[in-house]
């Protein structure tokens, strides 16, 4: 496929239980990076450290049969290709602990942590498409702002595994605005829902 042309047919699902099986498929039996299952947000370090793997996989489970939405699933022909993570900033404490991420205000935001897309769909303006959608479904659950905290990349190639909360560009392309860098890298970006 051609860099930046996405395949016809895409669509756009939140993850509720009945997709669990989906997100398994996408995520391999790594939990998309080293036993994740997109809980590191979610967790303190010791957390994280003790529960990689089947227990973070269990984790999210439990969360989502709880009736929690973590995020949304990106599918082409019937088959899971992407994966956005957010929710209401709250929803993660490692972002009240960094130094880096810490609020930029007093409003409140829905934030994006992660991403994760197929190997065969990746650089074909998928994050793109998985954000504006997020953003879709942020502001059907009453959120006026989502936030995220992509990586700015300097030039060439950085490898996948360290750019899971996005790239400055897809943000950029989604609509985001820059609202603060405390690091060289890592802008802290906004999407402002019109009412």
């Amino acid at each position: 496929m051609t860099a930046e042309i996405l395949p016809d047919g895409l669509s756009f699902h939140p993850l509720i239980p009945e997709r669990w099986d989906d997100l398994e498929a996408l995520f391999g039996s790594r939990g998309a990076c080293a036993g994740c299952w997109c809980m590191y947000w979610r967790q303190t370090q010791r957390e994280f450290e003790a529960s990689a793997g089947e227990p973070n996989r269990f984790a999210l489970r439990k969360l989502i049969e709880t009736g929690v939405v973590p995020g949304l699933l990106a599918y082409h022909d019937g088959k899971a290709i992407g994966w956005i993570s957010l929710g209401p900033r709250q929803s993660f404490q490692r972002l009240a602990r960094s130094r880096v991420l810490k609020p930029v205000d007093e409003q409140e935001v829905w934030s994006v942590v992660c991403f994760f897309v197929a190997k065969e769909y990746r650089r074909q303006g998928l994050t793109a498409r998985l954000l504006q959608e997020g953003v879709r479904f942020a502001a059907g659950c009453g959120a006026e702002i989502v936030e995220g905290y992509p990586i700015a990349v300097k030039s060439g190639n950085t490898p996948a595994v360290f750019i899971y909360t996005g790239i400055e560009s897809a943000f950029l392309k989604a609509g985001f605005v820059e609202v603060a860098r405390r690091s060289e890298t890592r802008p802290m970006m906004r999407y402002y829902i019109k009412k």
